[in-house]
Parts: structure tokens; sequence; C-alpha cells
């Protein structure tokens, strides 16, 4: 006789059912995940509104979502990322060290289009706003959690990403949200797994992982904080310094904007050193930036550590001769959000630790208290809303017939041709044409595309003036282009045969 004969087996199909406790956690963990899901959801329509009107209006350039569409392009077909745009068999990887755009390759081959980028990156953007939301409602309450998707999602250094078209930090906005979630909630290990793949995303990212370390170093396990510090150092150093310089033959070329080139003696050297401090803060720009930096919390995010974890990105924009580094424009500043937001949650969480030990007036001063920097964050972003990017949304409703105009124009070059064209026209044709920017690099004095085409009505201003513009179609012509084509100042030109 069996020993299990007096059991009742249950049925094989029918799967253990979980218990009163189970059920009760799950749907808490649901409840909890809910109001940072429809953070997430409400951010993603809104990029995703804003970046796709953008481009159907030619307002994009290939100055950089054409080069980056080249680059995913080329993944996809299984090869280097290269981008003609940048020159002849151009390997992105000599430019930036950015494999983890590879993983856009899977969803461009399924739609291959410059819109498969605009989207990821909103998709991105948004999503950062998951792990801060979630953290803030875990520590702060609800009215936190709000407040922090609101104003993450409004900020101006997410705006200005998303207005100057697709770069590949897009990926390390998450990924430094996500890692700074786990950071405040002491969640050491996971904080280093989720910061690991920035150096995947920039060479210069490695410091900012470094600087993870650190913080870990001194409020968490020493040896795993260390070893991650070091780890970072040494990725930026070989990813630029190594990679970078056997890929591209003039070695890492942005160490001359940070006076790298060699060419300085030992007194210019140490006088740039001297000089170091005050470059930090100044011209006027830098300034600026800084202000807009901390006031977009209240200035309340400088109270916590985490702030910290700006340095790295502030100090090689600030040290670099390149003014538009300094600058709340482009997307530069992307990554510094996450960065910010994390470091104002931080400081509302110590703010309510310390007072769930103090009596009655210590609690209600406390929740005042905390009242007052959500209601100034919320009402900062109100303010600086209308000075950035998006209060360009209601215009981009608006019919615009020259943009019409172009577009049939562009209409009349066939897939796979070669095209020489006009910045805002070259992201509108990289998905199905070898294109190169009409002046930059500069293909003068013969051109060798079969196409150019031209918008001498609204010229994009970059990489040549309106008259440069105008000067390159008539050496165009001089050299045996004819015009194919011209609807409101867009000109087409075909090279005869």
């Amino acid at each position: 006789m069996s020993i299990h004969s007096g059991l009742e087996r249950p049925h094989q199909d029918s799967p253990a059912r979980p218990g009163p406790r189970t059920s009760v956690r799950v749907r808490a963990r649901a409840r909890e995940a809910a109001l940072p899901a429809a953070v997430v959801a409400a951010l993603f329509v809104f990029y995703t509104v804003f970046s796709v009107r953008r481009h159907s209006l030619m307002l994009t350039t290939g100055y950089d979502l054409g080069i980056f569409e080249q680059a995913v392009r080329s993944y996809a077909a299984g090869h280097w990322p290269v981008a003609s745009l940048k020159g002849p068999g151009y390997n992105l990887l000599g430019d930036h060290f950015s494999p983890i755009n590879a993983t856009l390759a899977p969803f461009y081959r399924i739609w291959p289009s410059a819109l498969t980028l605009l989207v990821a990156q909103a998709f991105l953007f948004a999503l950062a706003a998951y792990p801060l939301c979630r953290w803030a409602r875990r520590a702060v309450g609800r009215a936190a959690a709000i407040t922090v998707g609101f104003a993450y999602g409004a900020s101006w250094g997410i705006a200005s990403a998303v207005v100057f078209d697709f770069h590949e930090i897009a990926f390390a906005v998450p990924l430094l949200a996500f890692s700074l979630a786990a950071l405040g909630e002491r969640r050491w290990r996971a904080a280093v797994w989720w910061a690991l793949p920035l150096v995947l995303v920039k060479e210069d990212l490695g410091f900012t992982l470094a600087a993870i370390g650190l913080y870990i170093a001194w409020y968490g396990p020493r040896r795993l904080g260390l070893a991650t510090a070091v780890f970072g150092v040494a990725a930026s150093l070989v990813e630029m310094f190594v990679v970078l310089a056997s890929v591209n033959q003039n070695g890492y070329t942005y160490t001359e904007s940070l006076g790298g080139d060699g060419s300085a003696g030992t007194g210019v050297a140490v006088e740039r050193l001297l000089a170091l401090p005050l470059q930090l803060v100044w011209p006027e720009p830098k300034v600026h930036t800084l202000l807009f930096l901390a006031a977009i919390t209240g200035f309340m995010a400088l109270r916590s550590p985490m702030v910290l974890l700006c340095l790295p990105t502030l100090g090689w924009r600030f040290v670099s001769d390149n003014a538009s580094y300094w600058e709340t424009r482009f997307h530069y500043s992307a990554v510094l959000m996450p960065i910010v937001f994390a470091a104002f949650i931080d400081v509302l969480a110590r703010r309510r630790r310390a007072a769930e030990g103090g009596d009655a007036e210590v609690r209600k001063a406390a929740r005042t208290s905390q009242r007052a920097s959500l209601g100034i964050t919320a009402a900062v972003a109100l303010i600086v809303l209308p000075l950035f990017p998006y209060r360009q949304f209601p215009d981009l409703f608006t019919a615009d017939p020259h943009v019409t105009a172009a577009r049939s124009v562009l209409a009349v070059i066939p897939d796979g041709a070669s095209v020489t064209a006009s910045n805002r026209f070259v992201p509108q044709l990289t998905g199905r044409c070898d294109v190169t920017v009409l002046g930059y690099p500069d293909m003068r004095p013969r051109y060798t595309a079969q196409w150019i085409i031209s918008d001498t009505k609204a010229p994009s201003g970059w990489p040549m003036s309106a008259e440069g513009e105008s000067a390159a179609l008539d050496e165009a012509l001089a050299q045996g282009y004819r015009i194919v084509t011209e609807q409101d100042g867009v000109v087409l030109l075909e090279r005869s045969a």
C-alpha cells in the first residue's frame, strides 16, 4: 500500500492557486506600478507626437538624425555603422563609441524609417520616469510621484533633446534613472547592473559610472563601489584612446576641444590648469546652464550628495572650448535630468524619514515643507516651459504648403539613388537613398551625386548660408547638372548622362 494513497492529489493540469497573501502582494504591486506606468504612457505619447510632427514638417536634420539613421540602417544590413554623411565609408564607431545603437537594428528592419529612431527615443525618455515616479511614490507619496513625473517630463534638458532629432544618449537616460532609484533605495548591486551598460552608450559615460561607484563606496559596500569606479574609468580610457583610435585614423578627435592636441608647451598647460576653476563656471552660458539645472527642483536637489553625479558630464562640457557644450540647447543636458530629479527625491525621502521619529508638530512641519517643495518644483516647471522647445507644440499642427511642395519634389528621386541634399531634406531620404549634405563634407568643386536637391526659399542655414547654397547650385549647373523640377523654391537637379 502506498504511503500516498490516503492523500488527495491535485489534478495534473490544475495549477496551484495563489494564496491570499500572494494575491494581496500582486494587487499592491499593480497599484504601485499603475501611476508610474500612466506617467510613462502619457510622456511617450507626447514625445512621439512632438517628434513625428516635427519630422513630417521637415524640421529634423541630417546632422544628426540622418547620421544615426544611416548607422542603424547599416547595422540592420549586418554591417558596421557606416554614415556617409560624415564622409565616404565613415565608421561611426570612430566618432563616438555607441554600439548600443545596434539594438535598434531589428526594429529598423521592420520599419525602415527615421521615425523608428524618433519613436524609440520617445520611449526611452518616457521610460526614465518610471523608476523615478515609483521611488517617489514609495518614499514620499503620491503627490511627489505626480510632481516628479510632470517636472521631469517637462524639464528643459529633455525638451532640448527631443527637439534636436535623435542621439545615443537617449539610452543613458533610463539606465541612469533605474540606477539612481536603486541607489536611493540602497539596492547597491541593482544600481551597478543598471549603470554598467552606460559604457556602451558613449565613451565619456564611464566616468559617470565611476562616480556612481564612488557614491556606493561611500554609502554602501566599499569593494563593490571601488571596483565599479575603476571599471568605469578604465572603460572610458580604453574606448577613447584604444577603440576609437583604432577605428579613426585621426584618433580621438574630441580631445582637441579640451586642449589635448599636444602642441601646447608646459607653460601653457600650467596656465590652463590654474584657470580651470574659473573655466568651469565662466563664460556666461555656463552660469545660465548651472542656474537652470539647479532651478528645476527649486534648488532642492543641491542638498543631496546625488547631485554630485552631474560633475563628470558638466566637467567635460565646461572644460571644452566648444561653446555649444556650455548651453542649455541641444541634447547634452538630457543625462543630467534623471540625476537632478533623483537628488530631489532623495532630499524629500531623507526629510520624511527624519520627521517620522519626531512628534506631531515635527511631522506637521515636515508635511508643510514637503508640499512647499513640490509646489515650487511644479511652478518652476510651468514657468520654464514656454522658454524651451515645447512651446512649438501648437504650431506643429499647422499645414505648410512649402512642405507639401518639397514632398512632391522629393518623390521624384528614385529609391537607391545617390543624393546631395539640403540639411533638412537629408532625413527624408536616408531610409531609401545614399545621401550626403550639400556643402559638408565639402564636395565641391566637383559634385558626384546623381541628384542634388536644395531649398532656396527656406534654406537650412547650415553648413552653408543661403548665398552659399545658391552658389553651389550655380556650380552644379556649370558642371552639367540640369534642373528637373522646381516648386516653391525647392530645386531638384539631375546629373546629365
